[in-house]
């Protein structure tokens, strides 16, 4: 049987964190990875999560399974940080996930369950995960733009032109906040633009919202999100706790599915239908955490801070790289560094000087120039600055 098994292709975050680690010299940077790094190249612990940690080690009473869907104090928890009151409580349906990952492919599975044909939708470009999500589930597939190469900014026009073809039913695949890999995002009104739309043509949003509070905030970062399961009919949100919360390793997310109040109990059964066929019993741990945090006002403050001093620092290390910038290059080609928002940013370099940047300089980054902005330091700002400005044309 096992004969007949392919070959797989690599995973490139994968296999360039390898490489990473496989280089000797001592000046590497590593900016390939997409996980959130302090200033001394660690992933810290959050305060809020250690001492809901501490409370749960010295209250939890067993471990036995919790439901198919979760604990539903988390569901509660986390779709009132995302959804803010926007959506009334007897349309949503949730179910706990591993990780913002096992979100998605639950939500892609309940569209090959309610409608095989319908078209899943992807901005150009994505993360990496969403097409071969897809592929692998044989749902079929289509891009819309999204990106404008020359303006480092979203292209809005060529976006809302493209979704202008959906077909009713199709699902359209959208980033919540701090667009992975671009970091390039839409205006609030750009965002009702797409609503508006959907809705004209009856298609479905399917928002991936990893990255909540590491953009503008807590609430600017839920707001397209908001607006979205307002005025759209039906609606599934795929949220990440990963990056949030800083609890990577826990594998902590969420599904949601909006609808109607009549049709609430049957998307929650199949939810939790799919919850028993790919993994029976959702992971605990990390959701107990976040719900500890989000239902003590003080724990939620505290974390609320440290979420903003993380926002605040890669806004800072961002600024910082674009000044730097300017000043080596005396050019202001580089500002929309400033301009975007979350982890990350793509340079626009070419594959052969992202090489030369691995090689010359051990500075590692995706190949297509995607750069996680929370791998910098005040240190290597200037060291990355010098780099783009002596190689990158």
């Amino acid at each position: 049987m096992f004969d007949a098994l392919k070959p797989q292709p690599q995973d490139r975050i994968l296999q360039l964190i390898q490489m990473f680690r496989d280089d000797p010299r001592p000046g590497k940077i590593d900016l390939g990875v997409g996980v959130y790094k302090d200033a001394t190249g660690l992933t810290p612990v959050m305060r809020a999560v250690r001492t809901a940690g501490k409370r749960l080690w010295e209250s939890e009473t067993s471990k036995t399974y919790t439901g198919l869907a979760g604990d539903p104090a988390f569901h509660a928890a986390l779709s009132g940080v995302i959804l803010g009151g926007s959506v009334a409580q007897d349309r949503i349906a949730a179910v706990a996930t591993p990780g913002g990952t096992g979100a998605i492919r639950q939500a892609l599975e309940l569209i090959r369950l309610a409608s095989p044909a319908a078209r899943v939708w992807l901005s150009d470009p994505t993360w990496p995960n969403h097409p071969s999500i897809i592929r692998h589930l044989g749902i079929p597939m289509a891009w819309y733009r999204y990106f404008d190469a020359q303006t480092r900014g979203v292209d809005a026009e060529g976006m809302l032109a493209d979704l202008g073809q959906v077909a009713a039913g199709d699902v359209v695949l959208l980033h919540g906040c701090c667009h992975n890999p671009t970091g390039a995002n839409p205006t609030l009104a750009q965002w009702a633009a797409v609503a508006d739309l959907l809705v004209a043509r009856g298609a479905v949003p399917l928002i991936d919202l990893a990255y909540q509070g590491f953009g503008d905030g807590l609430e600017a970062d839920a707001a397209p999100t908001r607006v979205l399961a307002a005025r759209c009919p039906e609606v599934l949100i795929a949220a990440s706790c990963s990056k949030t919360f800083g609890i990577y390793r826990e594998r902590t997310g969420l599904l949601i599915g909006i609808g109607t109040s009549a049709q609430r109990g049957l998307i929650q059964e199949n939810l939790a239908f799919l919850n028993r066929q790919n993994y029976s019993f959702p992971p605990d741990h990390g959701a107990r955490l976040v719900t500890l945090i989000l239902e003590d006002p003080a724990l939620t403050a505290i974390w609320a801070q440290e979420l903003e001093e993380i926002r605040l620092n890669m806004l800072g290390l961002r600024q910082s790289l674009a000044e730097e910038l300017r000043r080596l290059t005396g050019s202001d080609r580089w500002g929309f560094i400033a301009g975007h928002r979350g982890m990350f940013s793509v340079l626009g370099a070419t594959g052969a000087e992202v090489a030369r940047l691995r090689d010359e300089r051990g500075i590692y980054m995706v190949s297509d120039s995607r750069i996680n902005i929370a791998g910098l330091n005040a240190a290597t700002v200037p060291v990355l600055a010098r780099a783009i400005a002596d190689i990158v044309a």
